[in-house]
């Protein structure tokens, strides 16, 4: 592969409020950091937990002990590494209603925006919903 090629942004739409689900979006967006890619994840509905300070209130959250026995890198452990390699984080406005959170609940620098916002973020970008 020839490291002169273009490298396309990714935008992930997380709208799943799932462990599962969040985990994975989370280690998309960091194995595409890793390897130079842009990216931008946007939660919405309960996905917005992903995004939140204390995420436990995701479906199964409980998950995380038994990914990270396993060797897998773990919920908070992903979350840093994608703010590390600055990877844009947004949650959606009517997804923080939708799950009864207020916007000071969430990451320092998640960004709290409706969905054109999400969608003039992500024009040319490669989407991935979850």
């Amino acid at each position: 592969m020839s490291t002169d090629a273009p490298r396309d942004g990714l935008a992930i739409l997380l709208l799943d409020g799932g462990y599962e689900r969040a985990h994975y979006a989370l280690v998309l967006a960091a194995g595409a950091l890793a390897i130079d890619r842009p990216v931008l994840l946007f939660a919405s509905g309960h996905g917005v937990h992903a995004l939140a300070q204390d995420w436990h209130g995701l479906r199964d959250a409980g998950s995380d002990r038994a990914t990270q026995t396993s060797g897998v890198a773990g919920f908070d452990t992903l979350r840093e590494a994608v703010q590390a390699l600055d990877g844009t984080l947004m949650a959606c406005e009517s997804g923080l209603r939708l799950a009864g959170l207020a916007a000071a609940s969430l990451l320092p620098g998640v960004i709290v925006a409706g969905v054109p916002a999400f969608l003039d973020a992500a024009r040319g970008r490669q989407i991935i919903s979850l």
